[in-house]
C-alpha cells in the first residue's frame, strides 16, 4: 500500500511538473510576442528581455502570473496579454464534465419509458446497457430487488428540466397521467418584487418516488441538479476547487422564502447543468416527516433512488492521485470494466454524496 501510494504521488508530481513547465514556456512565448508587438523595432530587444525577466520570476506559480505594464503598450495589447495569460492560467484548473446521474430502480425498462415519454430525452445504449441520453449527459439505471429509499435526507434533492411555458407543460403532463409530488406553483416573488405569473415550478414524482422538477426556463432540456448541504458555500467551493466547476454565485447571508431557509447557498455551472446548493435546513423544515427515528445527519446517497452523480475526467488515475494529495476521500480505487471500455472510480463529495469519476469524454 505504501509503495502504491508513493508511486501515485510520484505520478501526479511528474504530471504537475510537466504541465507547469509547458505552461511557463507558453506564457513566455505569449509575453514575448505581445510585448514585442507594442514596441518600436528599435526597442524590441530591451522590451522583450524585461518581459522575460518579469515572467521568469512568476513562472513557478503560473496561477499567480501578473505581468508588469509597460508605458509603450497600448490598451489593446494589454487586453490581449491579459486574455492570453488568463487562458493559459485557466488550463491549470482541474477539468471535468457532467457525465451522468445513476438511479436505482426495481424496473429499469419502465423507468426508461417513463423519462423518455415525459421529458426531452431519448433511449440510447451506454456501452451495452439501456440508458437515457439527455442532450449532453446520461441517466443510467441500476436494477435493485426492493424499492430504494427516497426520503429527502441526502445531499441530492432533485434534478430537473426546463419549460418555456410552464402552464402548458403542466397541463400536458396532467393529460399524460403524470403524478405530481408538488403541483404547479407560482414563485415569481422569489425573484424579487410582488408580481406574479413570471416563474412556476412543479415536482413530478417518478415511479421510484424520485423528484423531477419542471420549472420556467428559456429551454425544455435537462438543465439542473439541486443539492442540499450543511454548508452550501463550502460545498460550492469544494466543487470549484477540485473540479474547476464555474462558481456562478455564493452567499453566506441567510435568506428565507415563505418561512423556509434558501440561503446560505451556492450555484455552479457545469456544461449545461446548473448545480444549485441549498441548506439542509430547508429539508428539515419542508420535509420534517422524512427525518424520523432521531435522524440528524445527512444520509449517504449510496443505495438511494439517486445513487450518485458522475463526472468525466481525462485520466482517472491522475485525478485520483491529485485528489488524494488534496485529502479527498477515495471510496473505490480505479477499476476497468466492460472489457476495458469503462475506467472509473468513486470518491466522496460534500455531505456524503457519492461521485463517480469516468475516464474519457462524454459520448452520445
Amino acid at each position: 500500500m505504501v509503495v502504491a501510494n508513493e508511486a501515485m504521488l510520484f505520478t501526479v508530481g511528474c504530471a504537475r511538473m510537466t504541465r507547469y513547465l509547458l505552461l511557463s514556456i507558453i506564457t513566455l512565448i505569449l509575453t514575448f510576442f505581445t510585448s514585442s508587438a507594442s514596441l518600436p523595432r528599435s526597442q524590441v530587444g530591451a522590451g522583450s528581455v524585461s518581459s522575460l525577466c518579469a515572467i521568469s520570476a512568476s513562472s513557478a506559480s503560473p496561477r499567480l502570473c501578473k505581468l508588469r505594464q509597460k508605458p509603450q503598450e497600448t490598451q489593446r495589447t494589454l487586453r490581449l496579454r491579459r486574455d492570453l495569460i488568463g487562458q493559459v492560467n485557466q488550463h491549470l484548473k482541474p477539468s471535468a464534465h457532467f457525465h451522468h446521474l445513476h438511479l436505482n430502480t426495481t424496473d429499469p425498462p419502465g423507468a426508461i419509458k417513463f423519462y423518455t415519454s415525459k421529458f426531452d430525452c431519448e433511449e440510447r445504449k451506454f456501452l451495452n446497457q439501456d440508458a437515457v441520453w439527455a442532450q449532453q449527459s446520461w441517466l443510467l439505471f441500476n436494477k435493485v430487488k426492493t424499492a430504494p429509499p427516497w426520503e429527502l435526507t441526502s445531499a441530492i434533492w432533485h434534478f430537473g428540466w426546463g419549460a418555456e411555458d410552464m402552464k402548458a407543460a403542466y397541463q400536458k403532463q396532467l393529460e399524460l397521467g403524470t403524478k405530481f409530488f408538488t403541483p404547479l406553483t407560482d414563485i415569481s416573488d422569489i425573484l424579487g418584487g410582488t408580481s406574479t405569473g413570471r416563474f412556476f415550478y412543479a415536482y413530478v414524482e417518478t415511479p421510484d418516488h424520485g423528484l423531477v422538477e419542471l420549472n420556467t426556463a428559456n429551454h425544455h432540456r435537462f438543465g439542473h441538479l439541486h443539492l442540499f448541504s450543511e454548508d452550501p458555500v463550502a460545498a460550492g467551493d469544494w466543487y470549484a476547487k477540485h473540479f474547476g466547476i464555474t462558481l456562478r454565485n455564493s452567499t453566506r447571508e441567510p435568506r428565507f422564502y415563505r418561512d423556509h431557509p434558501i440561503a446560505p447557498s451556492a450555484s455552479l455551472m457545469m456544461d449545461n447543468v446548473n448545480i444549485i446548493i441549498y441548506p439542509i435546513q430547508y429539508s428539515r423544515k419542508a420535509y420534517a416527516n422524512h427525518w424520523g427515528n432521531n435522524l440528524t445527519r445527512i444520509s449517504s446517497t449510496k443505495g438511494r433512488v439517486v445513487d450518485h452523480i458522475a463526472f468525466s475526467v481525462d485520466d482517472v488515475s491522475a485525478t485520483l492521485a491529485r485528489l488524494q494529495t488534496e485529502r479527498v476521500k477515495i471510496l473505490e480505487a480505479r477499476k476497468s470494466t466492460n472489457g476495458g471500455r469503462l475506467k472509473h472510480a468513486f470518491i466522496e463529495g460534500p455531505d456524503s454524496i457519492r461521485i463517480e469519476l469516468v475516464e474519457g469524454a462524454v459520448q452520445e
